[in-house]
């Protein structure tokens, strides 16, 4: 039986089934200890020294200690805490991005997909490279400067080569005033070898779900294909970050397994990768199971309300307060409003998952991966998140600065990554509202810019900020801290 060893290399030993079990039956014990709960809410608290913000988060275990409890006033103070959290290290910024189906080809038998091989009714499509360049310019006319790439495993008909391919036609794409920016990926597991590949062709984020940790019930969700390879799969973040990737982002899909499972499992995951290698997850992705060709979310036990999701969410954003946390299009409006006030800082917008689906005046369904909850427009989602008296930030900075990995973290960590993200997400939000917004949108963007413009403490980032507001206006593009 394998021991709980954090920085081991077997995904058995630093996702440890017994410790999840332990820190389950530990979560129960103490659900009502209102005495330990304090102490926990207490030690997530984040303080300020001198400019520097100190904010460690929690252990998988004390996180799953908030999300179990049963304490009177529990939730209230939980889901004030990550408000705060979110507030200090990421202001009131929301980052967007949209998902482009490359290739629904796969080999593999995953029960939960509708790309999964033995799906003879969904019909099968990839991507040529004008293809992509008309889904890129039709996500470039929308606004969009960040995307997400997803294709099915198959070795024959998406092989790294038309990754790779994919990737250096999207970036070479410039309509108009569009750009994409930062291209993250969403591919399977694969080599070491692979991954230096994916790190010289210039992507962002490596992402990667785990879909469930829970071994048994992995094994049986993925019968057939590569990805039946629990290990395998598992330890593929290792292998990217010793490829060079410092900046890879988790995932599980709720409504699989049991949730505390997966919540503490997930939370170990984490601590694996800061323990290893310094650098937790840029991100974290909390989809849940949603109905698709073939696919009924009824079928899994395991299904959560959206009181609880919201929940996991806020006692994740608890826990590892640094990194990014995304929510899709998966789920609809309502969820996500309130996703984005228990600590969500990334969410897509105008998503369409089907192959080829930007290009199509009427939404296709007959390719998708999952049902879209969200269907409104870009300039709809931007200008709610601004009634909600959040900034529609569409920037990339970071990555196109260098600021990756550690560089990244002991920025983020610190707070200091504040002098940067603020002034660059009101700057890409003008560039937003000059090239893409409708009236309305355009004016509120506008109260806004001038609003947050006072938020920047910093007076000579101010200045600067403003000139390069009033060069945009005239027609400069691409300004960055």
């Amino acid at each position: 039986m394998a021991a709980y060893d954090m920085r081991s290399d077997n995904a058995d030993e630093f996702i440890n089934h017994e410790e999840i079990l332990a820190t389950l039956e530990y979560a129960d014990a103490h659900k009502n200890d209102s005495r330990l709960v304090d102490e926990i809410l207490k030690k997530a608290e984040p303080v300020w020294h001198d400019g520097t913000l100190d904010c460690s988060g929690l252990s998988h275990r004390e996180a799953s200690v908030l999300l179990a409890s049963e304490v009177p006033g529990v939730s209230e103070r939980i889901f004030a805490l990550a408000a705060k959290i979110k507030e200090a290290f990421y202001g009131n910024r929301i980052v967007l991005f949209a998902p482009l189906y490359l290739s629904n080809y796969c080999i593999n038998g995953c029960r939960y997909c509708p790309y999964h091989a033995i799906n003879r009714d969904i019909p099968r499509r990839k991507l040529t490279m004008d293809e992509i360049r008309a889904e890129v310019t039709a996500l470039q006319d929308m606004g969009h400067k960040r995307l997400a790439i997803e294709a099915g495993e198959d070795p024959v008909n998406n092989p790294i080569e038309y990754i790779l391919e994919s990737i250096e036609t999207i970036y070479s794409v410039h309509h108009k005033n569009g750009a994409i920016r930062r291209v993250n990926v969403n591919i399977a597991a694969t080599s070491e070898e692979e991954y230096r590949m994916l790190k010289d062709a210039g992507i962002g984020t490596y992402i990667l779900f785990q879909e469930t940790y829970h071994r048994e019930g992995y094994e049986y969700l993925h019968p057939t294909g590569p990805k039946s390879d629990y290990r395998y799969h598992t330890e593929a973040m290792d292998r990217a970050m010793r490829a060079g990737i410092d900046d890879v982002g988790l995932g599980v899909l709720f409504g699989l397994d049991r949730y505390r499972y997966e919540f503490a499992a997930l939370l170990m995951h984490a601590e694996h990768l800061e323990a290893v290698f310094g650098v937790g997850p840029h991100t974290i992705s909390f989809p849940r199971v949603k109905p698709a060709d073939g696919i009924d979310p009824d079928e899994f036990n395991n299904s959560i309300s959206d009181e609880i999701f919201e929940r996991i969410i806020a006692c994740a954003r608890i826990a590892v307060p640094y990194t990014g946390m995304i929510i899709s299009t998966r789920e609809g409006q309502d969820v996500r409003a309130k996703a984005l006030a228990a600590g969500i800082s990334q969410i897509s917008g105008a998503s369409r998952t089907s192959v080829g689906g930007y290009t199509e005046e009427e939404r296709p369904h007959d390719t998708e991966q999952f049902d879209v909850s969200d269907q409104r427009t870009l300039d709809e989602v931007v200008r709610w998140l601004m009634e909600s008296g959040h900034i529609p930030s569409f920037c990339t900075a970071c990555y196109r600065q260098g600021r990756t990995g550690d560089r990244f973290m002991s920025l983020c960590k610190t707070g200091r990554i504040q002098n940067c993200c603020h002034p660059n997400a009101l700057m890409t939000l003008k560039e937003y509202l000059e090239d893409y917004a409708s009236p309305e949108t355009f004016r509120l963007g506008m109260e806004m810019i001038d609003k947050e413009l006072l938020n920047i403490p910093d007076e000579k980032v101010r200045s600067i900020t403003e000139r390069y507001i009033k060069d945009i206006e005239e027609g400069g593009r691409d300004f960055r801290f």
